[in-house]
């Protein structure tokens, strides 16, 4: 019997040309985090440098856990994992409580070390809590991901510091705006990998024009040696504070939603359904490789939503081809002077780009929302204060500035106040005696839903 096309082997190279499409895809996801988390910080060039090929690394070998799978771990799909945009707002919100600057990192690494093994183990009993997740609270946390990740954009395309005299010139925003229109032009009228890779040639082009203006440093690269391993611990031993994991612990609950959603399509596009074993499988390797990710100085893993568009568009369903993708991941993260260039890119060009990478995300939870049968009144509610509880430290930054600071840490994540407040109100609205209202359609969400009839009334769904 031939083997599934999800197991099948491809040729060396043509699984070699492939793989590298699928990092291709994924890179400029995968190094954002580490970008913006560094930059709030305050970290210099090399250790930014660093911390990006730490995160380049720690993908490769969760992406491996993913789809090659060892004893119960592991979805053994084309599934590619790296680090999660969910942890970005809670990350910088720990980054800004933290006196000493220096500790950052460190008590980042500790709680998502710690929420990794909670997830870890919690992951056979999530795959089958599944049912308290429906695209109502994923769609609203995704949407608020990308609304949430959307101002480190428009700070970026404004310059590298507040402080300096050109912060918000024309000539930043102009960069901004040019690397913005490339991408749009490439993804607008090429097609196959181009089309892919339109960031990633986005980025190189915006750095490119921007070389004239003075706002292009290849200091990093210059200084960065050819070969290098992250140093376990190198930005100092993990720190444990109860808020900060508090905090991370609601990222993997965000992040244990998504990788369900995704394998759950993932399933359908390969043509091999993942059931509840296979839920689990997967969710053990996302929240193991999130928990080995610190010691190698990486973040929170999860899956990669893009890739998945990548394989329903190529019809290449080899999960060895997405691990071929991880290979290399390992290889740049081992390489130092690749995980520099993203240092060159001058911070208005990465601003550009930013705007349809974060935008993306939030689009994506739109699509997701779409299937949330919003002609229902319970679950416009829900999304209506699910969003404006999201958005709260977005729109006003000091509004619990009375609260302690341990509070804060999760209150200033708006990704996690979020996702908290949906699963509650669709608990509320949805499960707990909200199946008569459930059927009720509204044409506003301020309108009483109309009376329906018993006869006309339709079947109730949890």
């Amino acid at each position: 019997m031939a083997d599934h096309p999800v197991d099948e082997k491809l040729p060396p190279l043509k699984m070699a040309t492939t793989g590298l499409q699928h990092v291709a895809a994924m890179y400029a996801g995968v190094v954002a985090p580490p970008l913006i988390v560094g930059a709030a910080i305050g970290l210099t060039a090399t250790e930014l440098t660093f911390l990006t090929g730490a995160c380049l690394f720690t993908a490769g070998l969760a992406t491996f856990l993913q789809t090659l799978g060892i004893w119960k771990i592991g979805a053994r799909l084309p599934f590619v994992n790296g680090v999660t945009f969910a942890g970005v707002a809670p990350m910088t919100a720990i980054v800004a409580s933290t006196e000493d600057k220096s500790d950052a990192l460190p008590i980042i690494f500790g709680a998502v070390i710690v929420a990794g093994l909670l997830g870890f183990f919690a992951a056979p009993f999530f795959s089958k809590a599944i049912r308290f997740f429906p695209p109502v609270v994923t769609g609203t946390v995704i949407t608020l991901i990308g609304v949430s990740l959307l101002p480190v954009a428009f700070g970026w395309a404004q310059g590298p510091s507040p402080e300096a005299d050109d912060f918000g010139s024309s000539t930043n925003l102009g960069l901004a705006a040019i690397t913005l229109v490339i991408v749009l032009v490439l993804r607008r009228f090429t097609r196959g990998f181009v089309k892919q890779i339109a960031v990633l040639l986005g980025l190189v082009a915006g750095t490119i024009i921007a070389i004239p203006f003075g706002v292009t440093d290849f200091g990093p690269v210059a200084d960065a040696s050819v070969v290098g391993f992250p140093t376990p611990f190198h930005f100092g031993a993990p720190q444990f504070q109860l808020a900060a994991i508090l905090s991370m612990c609601v990222v993997m609950v965000v992040s244990m939603t998504e990788s369900t959603a995704d394998m759950l399509a993932l399933g359908e596009i390969v043509d091999r359904k993942a059931d509840e074993k296979t839920i689990a499988a997967g969710l053990r390797a996302d929240t193991l490789g999130s928990a080995i990710s610190p010691l190698f100085n990486g973040f929170m893993c999860s899956a990669f939503a893009q890739n998945i568009g990548l394989v329903a568009m190529t019809k290449i369903r080899s999960r060895y081809v997405v691990a071929a993708g991880g290979g290399f991941l390992v290889l740049m993260g081992l390489c130092p002077m690749a995980a520099s260039l993203i240092a060159v890119v001058p911070r208005p060009v990465l601003g550009g780009a930013g705007i349809v990478l974060f935008g993306s995300v939030a689009a994506s939870g739109i699509q997701t929302l779409v299937r949330a049968s919003l002609d229902k009144d319970n679950n416009v509610l829900i999304v209506a204060v699910s969003l404006a509880v999201g958005i709260i430290p977005i729109a006003e930054p000091e509004f619990y500035h009375a609260f302690p600071e341990n509070a804060k840490i999760i209150l200033d994540s708006g990704i996690s106040t979020g996702c908290v407040v949906a699963v509650l109100l669709n608990l509320v609205f949805n499960h707990i005696g909200g199946r008569k209202r459930d059927a009720e359609e509204v044409t506003h969400p301020m309108e009483a839903g109309e009376e329906i009839s018993e006869a006309t009334r339709a079947p109730a769904t949890p």
